[in-house]
């Protein structure tokens, strides 16, 4: 399933293609045709519609506008911009992967607490600790038994 589409599909969030190109282009600020280049060269993926029109979703709106303030503002070139995008992606990606193992590390910790927790409660209670009594504090005596006189 794309993760970019919601299981309702009367529920609006900010990943639902809704934005035509030339809504899409008012609201980030650009022109359309630079919209057009930056799907051409990846920068900024838009959904399809069967008749491939292009959807904009709100976080695309972000994502053109983030585009375009590390171009005019940062100088960054677009080859650059795509680098940092798919880094950006990455990142999301194993922060993702890694609470997903913090996850199961826990889970695993918590399970292990049980099974320590069982292991004790099975020990036997009547047995007594044997203390070892230091040789210095005792003293013992032995007498052969007589035999009878």
């Amino acid at each position: 399933m794309d993760p970019r589409r919601s299981r309702n599909p009367y529920e609006l969030n900010e990943e639902t293609p809704v934005y035509v190109i030339s809504v899409a282009a008012q609201l980030s600020g650009l022109h359309p045709q630079t919209l057009r280049q930056y799907d051409r060269l990846g920068l900024v993926s838009p959904d399809r519609t069967a008749g491939r029109g292009r959807r904009y979703s709100a976080r695309d709106i972000e994502l053109l506008r983030t585009v375009q303030q590390l171009s005019q503002d940062e100088g960054i070139n677009l080859a650059g911009i795509k680098r940092i995008i798919e880094l950006e992606h990455q990142v999301a990606a194993l922060q993702a992967r890694v609470a997903e193992l913090s996850s199961a590390v826990e889970g695993a910790a918590v399970a292990m607490q049980q099974r320590e927790a069982q292991v004790h409660a099975s020990y036997r209670r009547d047995l007594v600790p044997y203390q070892d009594v230091q040789q210095a504090s005792a003293l013992v005596v032995w007498r052969p038994k007589r035999s009878s006189e």
